[in-house]
């Protein structure tokens, strides 16, 4: 798997992220002090879940041979002052020819891509100078 690194010069907020070939930028947005030319940070941990949890929606649903045409996930990250801790909301919405036993199935398959579970699972971030 590529490295996933992070660059950022003088230029407020711009950072540049490679992962192998691969170029995006992240930066705030302009009421923060950046020039919106690309995701926030946050907006980017939205991204990976909600990307994560359509990706294995799409893969589960091909196992099966299901009619799953389309799907949209929204995941919104707020932060709970009151009980000191983030809180996730994922809603997805399924197209297809689907019954109410195979949205159930793919409403509990969600909850376990590899993304969901790194949020909800212990985890421990090491930060070092290199």
């Amino acid at each position: 798997m590529a490295k996933t690194t992070a660059s950022i010069g003088k230029e407020l907020y711009k950072t540049e992220i490679t992962s192998g070939v691969k170029t995006i930028i992240a930066d705030e947005p302009i009421e923060a002090g950046g020039k919106d030319l690309g995701f926030a940070p946050r907006d980017l941990l939205e991204a990976s879940l909600a990307s994560c949890i359509a990706i294995t929606l799409r893969m589960y649903a091909n196992r099966k041979g299901w009619d799953l045409t389309d799907t949209k996930v929204e995941v919104h990250l707020e932060w709970d002052a009151d009980k000191s801790m983030s809180v996730i909301t994922n809603k997805v919405a399924l197209f297809g020819t689907l019954d109410d036993a195979q949205r159930e199935a793919l409403l509990k398959i969600a909850g376990k891509c590899p993304i969901h579970k790194v949020l909800t699972n212990p985890i421990e971030i090491t930060t070092s100078l290199g």
